[in-house]
């Protein structure tokens, strides 16, 4: 526990019931989709889960009793991935000065990199806090020696797209839509994908089968960006070898708005149309499915892709950094 100043302290985040902090938890809902236009309520019902049963690591700042601001992290064997920190507004007479909830945040924030920084077992941390704008907390993850990347997150609106796209790829490749068996071809196509790729240094789960597999299973099984919308996702397949040649997959974040949770072509088959294809069906199916729009996030070093999904009607609504901190190999 450490005094902030009078009637504030940080304490554990695990000494505390779910109940104290549902309504930072409620406050943080409707950010996300005034912001993002993304329904975080599902994720915050599995945050208040792993409160209740007192497994989220993490601090909370709590004034006058009452629970104002809290960061978490999971841990993923020697990895650490901050998941969050969030703090409630301020109040409209004081919004226009110094901004104490940001305070709270960078507070928060400093006091988990300090444990995470000095636990012997961690040797890698992540983090890609999307709901806060770039640069926010830019200088308190350099100043602990993190590396930043900036990432953008971008926004199709769906209206006018009535007709389906014409498949149009080389006789050997076909267009199918997602099945469950396709979770094994996926991560290795993943980890081919991302070979010496920028996001391959963002998100290490990229650098493996094994660890592509695990971010897939996420996704697909267990909800963790969104609902995974199996009707807005495709693969495409070279017929011989029966392996995936690109992919998209798609979630459902709220009533009105899809995402793109993965875009990807085997460097073997790029520049050949297919992740143009593949974007196109993905849009066509979260329109007839009601979506208003939809959404994917890219790294800003990705030029290429950028330039693609300019192309294909995608504007820059956000942006936001992912930070990483390895640890420096002992002599």
């Amino acid at each position: 526990m450490q005094a902030l100043g009078t009637n504030l302290e940080i304490l554990d985040l695990r000494h505390f019931a779910a109940p104290m902090l549902r309504p930072l938890l409620e406050a943080e809902c409707a950010l996300w989709i005034d912001r993002l236009h993304w329904d975080y309520r599902s994720s915050a019902r599995l945050l208040m889960q792993y409160l209740e049963n007192r497994m989220l690591p993490g601090f909370a700042v709590v004034e006058s009793g009452k629970v104002t601001a809290y960061v978490f992290c999971v841990y993923e064997e020697s990895k650490a991935v901050i998941g969050d920190v969030f703090a409630l507004p301020a109040a409209p007479e004081i919004a226009n000065s110094a901004s104490p909830e940001l305070a709270r945040e960078q507070t928060l924030l400093i006091h988990l990199l300090e444990l995470l920084l000095n636990s012997p077992h961690v040797d890698r941390i992540e983090s890609q806090l999307l709901l806060h704008p770039a640069g926010r907390f830019a200088h308190t993850f350099r100043a602990a020696g993190f590396e930043i990347f900036q990432r953008l997150y971008m926004v199709q609106p769906l209206q006018g797209r009535w007709s389906q796209p014409s498949v149009e790829l080389p006789a050997h490749l076909e267009l199918r839509p997602w099945r469950e068996s396709d979770l094994a071809p996926a991560a290795r196509l993943i980890c081919e994908a991302y070979r010496n790729h920028p996001d391959s240094a963002i998100n290490d789960q990229y650098r493996s089968v094994h660890g592509s597999m695990r971010f897939l299973n996420n996704i697909v099984r267990y909800a963790g960006c969104g609902t995974f919308a199996t009707q807005a996702s495709f693969v495409v397949v070279e017929r011989a070898s029966r392996e995936l040649a690109g992919l998209v997959l798609g979630s459902r974040v709220s009533d009105r708005s899809g995402h793109l949770t993965q875009v990807c072509v085997h460097p073997a088959f790029r520049r050949r149309g297919v992740a143009r294809l593949l974007l196109g069906q993905a849009a066509f199916s979260f329109m007839r499915l009601g979506a208003a729009e939809i959404s994917l996030t890219v790294t800003e070093a990705n030029t290429e892709a950028i330039r693609l999904y300019s192309d294909e009607g995608y504007r820059c609504a956000h942006t936001f950094d992912a930070a990483v901190w390895r640890r420096a190999a002992s002599a």
